[in-house]
């Protein structure tokens, strides 16, 4: 919780100076406050979660929730009707949901381009209090409803919709609020404030910015839709049509916390239709996106195509997910690789951004590490998220299933794969995958290339005295670089391969597994193609959607033109 703290005496005298000599500017009333990561709740038989959990799941499975496009203060329900379904039971509808065509886009950008500039007088003060208020409803009121449409929508279960639909969002919206309170602190130096005063303000971007988000983490949805929002920017929010309802409590959340209509416009809309339209518009002002490489590559290019016609350079800000990998050295703890491995990749079916999909292994650790994830994945249960014993659940829809199956297709026919756990598949009641292990004799193969966003990991087993050139392996067989993970008790060997592979990921692990970031605490992000590297989570992240201003402030008369040298 925000705990609020007095101001400092030279502070107040700070001000009370600037306002005694006539500045124009604003006052900044923010008032000092600290702030925690929010507890992920345990959930054992008992507790008060858990019965409120099963209470929202239960009344969120039940009924089917009509979800409109939301403009401003307008509800609107277009005739391309749309459906979200459980991926576990994909039967049953879990959402109905609206497409909004290009005319209705070309409305919200009107809308949001209006409410800017109102929005952005709002006090940054009065903004810090909505979002507390919005973190203080997910924490509390509405919890278990945010847990419930996470589980059921998209397949997770209890522990990671806690992680993330709870924890993380919440966490966004206290620690973004924070990181954003701080930077105010910073004012230019005023060398004689009796005669010139120097301030440093945060405005909005003119225009509107777009948020994309994804299916796979509810906080990213509230992440990439509210943090611009905050600093005074207005947004229009294409959620993911499989994530739609724990994205719609979120919004719902936020109106009730007091963000005004127009500043987040809901709009689910088909993709190249969105993208067409606000690229298209000369109000773009910045894309806040998460998803695949060749999606944000078609924005970017748009945008590039279309630069001549815009009031600012729109600010593109992409995360584009990654091939991640564990490197394992000869001194490595087995159990740490074993276990940190098979949460990496199959914890909510491999599909994060961050998730294990790669793994090198020397031939001396081989067969104790090949026992112990074997023994642990056939312990794995793959079934319902709303059944406590349940470690993963369905992949999201029928797209995923067939991208992934397809890759365990290719394991079975290539002479240098070889199936060691797993294999298997269904969608007959949901997109059920198996967790899968392949071992590799190819390290180039596509499977070690090419991000598969499923319950797939591969493994290349290397000879013990080739540590150096399998880094160059890790380092240069993908394009991504978002997470990776080395595991080794030589100190040695850790020096120097934090340095070998300075440049392979964004989010770099020493002895644990590649998933599992936490805001204010490892900020998020990779580059190469993994994306623009901004590190949500972190405290610069809230600043790149800010607008500053300096501004200087005289309060002597200039009474004349010459210096002092030019009159000897």
């Amino acid at each position: 919780m925000l705990s609020v703290c007095k101001q400092t005496l030279s502070q107040s005298l700070q001000r009370a100076s600037a306002r005694s000599l006539g500045s124009v500017v604003p006052e900044l009333r923010v008032e000092n406050f600290d702030v925690k990561n929010e507890p992920v709740l345990g959930y054992l038989k008992g507790s008060s979660e858990r019965t409120e959990l099963e209470k929202s799941l239960q009344e969120t499975a039940s009924q089917t929730e009509e979800i409109p496009i939301v403009i401003g203060e307008k509800e609107i329900k277009t005739g391309d009707v749309r459906y979200q379904v459980m991926p576990h039971d994909h039967k049953k509808k879990l959402a109905k949901f609206y497409y909004a065509d290009a005319k209705l886009i070309k409305q919200a950008i009107n809308v949001a381009t209006e409410t800017q500039k109102k929005w952005d007088r709002t006090p940054i003060s009065e903004r810090l209090k909505i979002w507390e208020k919005a973190a203080s409803l997910m924490a509390g009121k509405y919890r278990s409803k945010l847990n419930a449409a996470t589980m059921l929508g998209q397949a997770k279960t209890v522990i990671q919709a806690e992680i993330d639909a709870a924890a993380e969002l919440i966490d966004f919206f206290r620690l973004n609020a924070y990181f954003l309170k701080e930077a105010t602190k910073y004012q230019p130096i005023s060398e004689n404030p009796r005669e010139t005063k120097n301030s440093m303000r945060y405005r909005g971007l003119e225009g509107f910015v777009a948020a994309v988000s994804p299916f796979n983490f509810t906080a990213i949805g509230g992440n990439l839709a509210y943090t611009p929002a905050l600093i005074g920017n207005a947004v229009l929010w294409k959620p993911s049509d499989t994530a739609i309802l724990a994205n719609w409590v979120n919004f719902k959340i936020c109106l009730e916390a007091g963000v005004p209509p127009g500043v987040v416009n809901f709009v689910p809309a088909d993709g190249p239709v969105f993208g067409d339209t606000i690229t298209a518009s000369p109000h773009l002002a910045g894309v806040n996106f998460t998803g695949s490489v060749p999606t944000f590559t078609r924005i970017w290019k748009q945008v590039g195509e279309n630069i001549g016609k815009y009031k600012n350079f729109p600010r593109l800000i992409g995360e584009c997910g990654g091939k991640n990998y564990h490197f394992v050295h000869p001194s490595a703890d087995v159990p740490t690789v074993v276990n940190g491995t098979i949460r990496s990749a199959f914890e909510f079916c491999g599909q994060k951004c961050s998730a294990c999909s790669r793994m090198y292994v020397p031939e001396s650790l081989w067969p104790k590490i090949k026992e112990g994830l074997l023994e642990k994945r056939a312990k794995l249960k793959i079934g319902d998220p709303t059944e406590y014993d349940s470690f993963t659940s369905a992949v999201i829809d029928d797209k995923a299933f067939k991208r992934i199956s397809g890759y365990i297709e290719h394991s079975k026919k290539s002479p240098n794969l070889e199936i060691l756990g797993g294999g298997k598949y269904d969608d007959s009641k949901g997109y059920f995958i198996e967790p899968t292990i392949v071992q590799t004799k190819d390290p180039h193969d596509k499977i070690m290339k090419e991000e598969i966003f499923g319950p797939v990991l591969t493994i290349y087993v290397y000879k013990d005295g080739q540590v150096q050139e399998t880094l160059d392996l890790v380092d240069n067989t993908t394009p991504f670089a978002l997470t990776g993970a080395v595991f080794a008790q030589d100190e040695n060997f850790l020096k120097s391969a934090i340095e070998h592979l300075k440049f392979s990921a964004g989010n770099f692990y020493v002895n644990d597994k590649s998933t599992g970031s936490v805001v204010g605490q490892q900020p998020f992000g990779g580059a190469r193609l993994s994306g623009t590297n901004d590190k949500a989570g972190g405290p610069h992240y809230v600043l790149r959607w800010g607008n500053p201003q300096a501004i200087k402030e005289t309060f002597v008369p200039l009474k004349d033109i010459e210096y002092p040298y030019m009159k000897q």
